[in-house]
């Protein structure tokens, strides 16, 4: 069976997989993100150290903004230093491979499609739901890059005219349905929210109620123009779905033309923790068309 590698580059922590064809991961070694000239070389060092004959082409898994024609790093906001990286050129010359650089959230739109939730649909939707929020997007059964590579930023949609600031803008999308927006109502992190209203607190669940209607009003809109399949949502949602679940449901059934709602499942990840490495290996498989 094929094998290939999977090289996942994050704010904070990075990793390097080996895994095979059908999205199984085989060996896994993992880092923390430093500087731009130690984290390479640790990515250097550890594909070295469990690429195999059997291998036969490099993923790389990385925030935008990036060029991924040209497999440039284009200094995304959470890897300061980062500003003009060709990583798929650096790992052409060092290890004789084809390499390729995708988007995260395109990435992980495409392990999801393959692998896991949306496995057999022709129109899918990942939405992030992290640290921040974007999307990718599997329109017609392709990747949907858009005309410079910025399809999917649904973060940096206008929610309200002002208020919680994600993405750069303060009432965007990302201020209200990510991590950080989410801490931005004062009252601790989306875990911690996430405990305390298990737990009862009332403060919590309005907060969880109101993150559910403000992600109804974005999916609302994401289904009535673009009419997918399904829509997966990862990381915060696929922990946290269950308290902010009725709240969108009564959203997208008041806003969404009734034939598209009932086309379209909205579902967690299905990867879970293994999505990041999925989404490497699946870059490296080529997801170009």
């Amino acid at each position: 069976m094929r094998e290939y590698i999977g090289i996942d580059i994050g704010g904070t922590k990075c990793a390097v997989v080996r895994g095979d064809e059908s999205g199984r991961i085989l060996e896994k070694r993992s880092f923390p993100t430093t500087d731009r000239a130690n984290t390479l070389e640790q990515i250097f060092e550890h594909t070295g150290q469990i690429i195999t004959d059997r291998t036969k082409a490099i993923g790389v898994s990385c925030g935008g903004p990036l060029d991924s024609k040209t497999g440039v790093i284009l200094g995304p906001p959470n890897l300061p230093g980062w500003d003009y990286v060709p990583v798929t050129e650096y790992l052409t010359e060092r290890f004789h491979l084809p390499a390729y650089l995708e988007n995260d959230a395109n990435a992980c739109a495409v392990a999801e499609w393959r692998f896991g939730a949306g496995k057999g649909c022709e129109n899918l939707i990942f939405l992030t739901f992290g640290t921040g929020l974007g999307a990718g997007l599997i329109l017609d059964g392709k990747l949907y890059r858009g005309a410079c590579g910025m399809a999917g930023e649904v973060g940096h949609v206008r929610l309200f005219p002002e208020g919680h600031t994600g993405y750069g803008k303060a009432g965007s999308y990302e201020g209200y349905c990510s991590g950080g927006g989410i801490a931005q109502y004062g009252l601790g992190s989306a875990r911690e929210l996430a405990d305390k209203a298990r737990a009862g607190d009332p403060r919590a669940l309005a907060v969880w109620e109101q993150t559910g209607r403000n992600l109804g009003r974005l999916l609302a809109i994401l289904i009535d123009i673009l009419n997918p399949d399904v829509i997966v949502i990862g990381s915060i949602y696929a922990r946290a779905g269950d308290l902010m679940r009725e709240a969108c449901e009564q959203i997208l059934a008041a806003e969404v033309l009734e034939p598209s709602l009932r086309a379209c499942r909205v579902v967690p990840a299905l990867l879970g923790e293994s999505l990041g490495d999925v989404a490497a290996l699946s870059v490296a498989m080529g997801i170009r068309e």
